[in-house]
């Protein structure tokens, strides 16, 4: 298993891809940056990190027989109208049109959500099939589960489990940990390595009663899950690392994040994204020189090494 984009790798998204005897399957071949964080533009050593990653998106997809489509925000799939930090359907691999796809329903979608299904759906026709509740081979799908709490707002999403040759995975993408029904789903999969998204911490609307129930259903998870992955919405501030060391020290083992995961450095870009400006200040226009071919963020991600 592969944990292509996450917070922890720079990037808005939870891009998996897994290969299995006979299959590949990518899970949700998005990635978004942020679009403004502190009143700031990505800046372009979190654009460079995130031309990366969609490199590496295309490429898994090059391989990919399958793919899922958790739900339809802008950071888990490639997008008709994309911006110049997301995956746009212009560039993807001239074999996707032909892979399996298992979507979540269109049931209850905003306009703009709804859209980007049909712009799915024209590219892909039968291909696209509605998956939720269904087990297709070694691919189980759940019913809509809430995107964070139950009463958010923020629509549905899909969760996959996934039959490895040594266990079973969950992706559970954007539930926060924020609703019991939903992770009580999880570990009735009986899974052996979980993927899911922790909770927003750097969102003032996050009360102390949806932060005590995001903190026990993580302890539920990782007391009962063998290797379990925290991400995303998490790592989006500083305050996510120092959840997760807390974690890992109440449930008595370690609880990674995809940076952990995947043994690479954490690039917790986007909460770094003010200190990156203050240390490498951007030119007026940089961003619109970008946008149009102009600029290259490569630079700024050699300095950033050095």
């Amino acid at each position: 298993m592969k944990v292509i984009g996450a917070e922890s790798l720079g990037v808005r998204g939870l891009c998996t891809a897994l290969d299995l005897p006979g299959s590949r399957i990518v899970i949700d071949p998005g990635v978004s940056l942020g679009y403004r964080r502190s009143g700031l533009l990505p800046h372009p050593v979190q654009v460079a990190i995130g031309r990366q990653v969609r490199e590496q998106i295309v490429q898994a997809l090059e391989t990919a027989t399958d793919v899922v489509i958790s739900h339809f925000h802008g950071d888990h799939i490639p997008l008709a109208d994309a911006n110049p930090y997301q995956l746009s359907l212009r560039d993807l691999p001239a074999k996707f049109p032909a892979l399996r796809c298992w979507s979540k329903s269109t049931e209850g979608l905003p306009g703009p959500f709804a859209r980007r299904y049909k712009d799915l759906k024209a590219l892909l026709g039968g291909n696209l099939q509605i998956a939720e509740g269904r087990t297709e081979g070694l691919l189980s799908f759940s019913d809509p589960v809430p995107h964070g709490a139950a009463d958010s707002g923020m629509g549905s999403l899909m969760m996959t489990r996934v039959e490895l040759p040594g266990g079973v995975f969950v992706h559970a993408s954007d539930i926060q940990l924020l609703d019991d029904d939903t992770v009580q789903r999880i570990l009735d999969w009986q899974p052996d390595i979980v993927l899911a998204a922790g909770p927003p911490l750097y969102l003032r609307r996050l009360d102390q009663a949806a932060l005590e129930t995001a903190w026990n259903n993580a302890l539920r998870l990782a007391r009962s899950i063998g290797c379990l992955i925290l991400d995303h919405h998490l790592t989006r501030s500083r305050a996510g690392a120092d959840w997760l060391k807390a974690l890992s020290r109440a449930a008595g083992r370690q609880v990674w994040c995809a940076a952990d995961y995947m043994q690479r450095p954490r690039q917790l870009l986007e909460a770094e994204r003010a200190r990156l400006y203050a240390r490498f200040p951007v030119p007026a226009g940089w961003h619109q020189a970008y946008a149009e071919g102009r600029a290259d963020p490569t630079p700024w991600l050699e300095d950033w090494l050095s």
